[in-house]
């Protein structure tokens, strides 16, 4: 238990964003003096403020430490309160307060301090309401996404599938393999499959069809074998797939969900691009974390794995050519180049993907059908690697020049300092050794206004390429930047400001719409590829209900499981257009993700949602039913 305990809670008051009170306990049996108390928190405190009873030392985007007044001894029993006016936004969770907090003696010691959740004075919070239904599923099979159609009759439920017998190898292994899916998500649970014939079960004959399309898969229910028929291998893993759900939903809920006897399944994705996006830089996630998110996306048939690999608070990726990216930017700590953020306390912590680590995820991901986007995020959100590498830094530029949206300042890397374009280069290079997909994603979000208008090396680059403000300056950079993947034979994908200032070449670009949904729209209108990701709706770290009491961020308002599962990405999009939209994709952002338990309920069953509507066409989808049948899947 700590020995000194942080309380905290807000009132609203007119004309501001209220006021936070924070009371620090001290439960040792030692006064507390000649200290100084750190805390991290979204709800950020502005330039101009007031802070009575202390005064603000130090902030660092969601770092805050604040000094006590001169000569303050806090007995034992005691405590020391203070209060701040002047909040950069008004809190509407009770996630919005402190997520972390630690002392910093005299001595230069840390020390843990414990706290609790912000309370709310001063109004009513609302009642959260129930987030799932208990559902109804009027067709008793357990498939997730549904399929495109199906016409079957129910029956008994086999012992265990098998492969039929001269069963070519190659259907064998996928069995195998998705049978090894099933025991890694149900460990307790019987075996959907075996690869011996087995009393009691059922045969499965493959079949190579060419005149299915990719990715599809169709399945014959009869009284001796069940067949299914494919033409590539990616149709075979989801047939599979939906054979396993079928006997999981069956064998988990009797009394709701049964196995065909006859009839038909035909299946195929509405989309190509059926993504899920994981921030490992605000929180580090460990190889068995990510294989374990990448099992789940393959039980929901996605096929993207967008890894969002470093932001302002760290560089996940080992780099050999620059170490210090992981040494230095991988570390966040009190006594460390990054100071805490978003939930790190009294001690350091750290951690990386060596590329050994790349290689496991990347192999693991193409063993279930998944392509792994890699994303670099530049030219913004670069704290971490500007402190790592001091010399892509314009010494001439003014510290604190311009901040960005999160608090960061000067985050952006320089277009106008060359060795940008090598340390680039040279990521890149080792990249490309390590993801083998199509695509790299760039980032491109979120860069301040006013970054780079002090530089006096931006300056001079604006007056000889006729460059005018921070978008075309950002235009100039990404170019650069899309021409490098291309002679290494990788397409552009980034979020959707990318487009500012001219944006870049539109053949080969895939931009992601995540600031409203009218901006996809707008993205297809200019040429550029498309995939959804608004964050209104696919944001699955947004709190689920209006009510103070619901974690989650704000920004973007909330978002039910039912809005999550009922939104339609393509909404207002001409069918002129629809070949510019590949698909859709949701984003776990990870600022609030303090534990596993926050994890699961705030990404799920939101996750399952946009991996029906990826998936699932509109005319077929039911909520209900996906209600009834989501309560029976993995989490993380």
């Amino acid at each position: 238990m700590a020995d000194y305990r942080l309380e905290t809670s807000w009132r609203p008051i007119e004309g501001g964003f209220g006021r936070l009170n924070f009371t620090l306990f001290n439960l040792s049996s030692e006064p507390l003096s000649g200290f100084l108390l750190a805390y991290t928190s979204e709800t950020r405190v502005a330039d101009k403020h007031v802070c009575d009873g202390g005064s603000l030392k130090r902030q660092v985007a969601h770092f805050h430490e604040v000094r006590p007044p001169e000569g303050l001894s806090v007995p034992p029993g005691g405590h020391w309160q203070f209060t701040v006016e002047g909040l950069t936004r008004e809190p509407k969770h009770v996630t919005s307060g402190v997520k972390s907090a630690y002392l910093t003696l005299g001595d230069g010691r840390h020390l843990p301090v414990g706290f609790g959740d912000l309370l709310l004075e001063g109004r009513n919070g609302g009642a959260a309401p129930p987030l799932l239904p208990p559902g109804r599923a009027e067709e008793p099979y357990s498939l997730l996404p549904w399929p495109l159609a199906l016409g079957l009759k129910a029956g008994e439920l086999p012992v265990v599938l098998y492969p039929a017998e001269r069963t070519r190898p190659e259907a064998v292994k996928t069995l195998s393999l998705v049978l090894s899916l099933h025991q890694r998500l149900y460990p307790a649970e019987n075996v959907p499959f075996s690869l011996c014939a087995a009393e009691g079960g059922r045969a499965i004959r493959f079949v190579t069809e060419s005149s299915i399309a990719a990715f599809a898969y169709e399945l014959r229910f009869t009284a001796h074998e069940i067949v299914l028929s494919s033409a590539d291998a990616a149709g075979l893993h989801y047939g599979l797939i939906s054979l396993a759900q079928l006997m999981h939903g069956a064998r988990t809920d009797r009394e709701h969900f049964r196995f065909p006897s006859f009839g038909t399944i035909a299946d195929q994705p509405r989309y190509n691009w059926r993504g899920c996006h994981l921030d490992v830089a605000r929180q580090f996630y460990s190889v068995a974390d990510v294989l374990r998110l990448l099992d789940i996306l393959a039980w929901n048939k996605l096929n993207i794995f967008h890894w969002h690999l470093t932001d302002d608070e760290a560089w996940r990726l080992e780099i050999k050519t620059y170490p210090q990216l992981t040494e230095t930017g991988a570390r966040r700590g009190p006594d460390e180049a990054l100071v805490p953020q978003l939930g790190d306390g009294a001690e350091t912590r750290s951690g990386h993907y060596a590329q050994e680590d790349v290689r496991r995820i990347v192999a693991h991901a193409a063993s279930l059908h998944i392509e792994v986007v890699p994303e670099i995020d530049i030219p913004g959100h670069s704290t971490a690697t500007l402190l790592s590498l001091t010399g892509l830094v314009d010494g001439q530029e003014a510290p604190d020049s311009y901040r960005a949206v999160q608090g960061y300042p000067n985050n952006a890397l320089n277009p106008a300092v060359e060795f940008t374009y090598e340390f680039l280069g040279k990521v890149f290079d080792e990249m490309v050794t390590l993801f083998p997909g199509e695509y790299f994603h760039i980032g491109g979000d979120e860069v301040a206004s006013g970054a780079w208008l002090s530089s006096p090396l931006c300056t001079a680059l604006m007056e000889r390429e006729k460059i005018a403000g921070t978008a075309e300056l950002q235009s100039y950079f990404l170019k650069r930047i899309k021409t490098m993947l291309s002679e290494r034979g990788k397409k552009l994908a980034g979020w959707n400001e990318v487009s500012h200032g001219g944006g870049v070449d539109r053949d080969g670009t895939l931009l992601m719409a995540w600031e409203k949904p009218a901006v996809g729209i707008e993205l297809a209108q200019q040429g550029y590829d498309v995939v959804m990701t608004p964050g209104q709706a696919y944001y699955l770290d947004m709190a689920q209900a209006e009510a103070w009491s619901e974690p989650g961020a704000s920004w973007a308002g909330h978002a039910p499981p039912e809005h999550t599962y009922a939104y339609e990405a393509e909404g207002e999009l001409p069918d002129a257009l629809r070949e510019k939209m590949l698909g859709v994709q949701a984003c776990i952002w990870t600022e609030n993700f303090l534990s596993r338990a926050y994890f699961n309920r705030l990404v799920f069953p939101r996750l399952p949602a946009v991996a029906e509507a990826a998936w699932t066409p509109l005319e077929r989808k039911d909520w209900d039913r996906f209600a009834a049948i989501v309560r029976m899947w993995p989490v993380l």
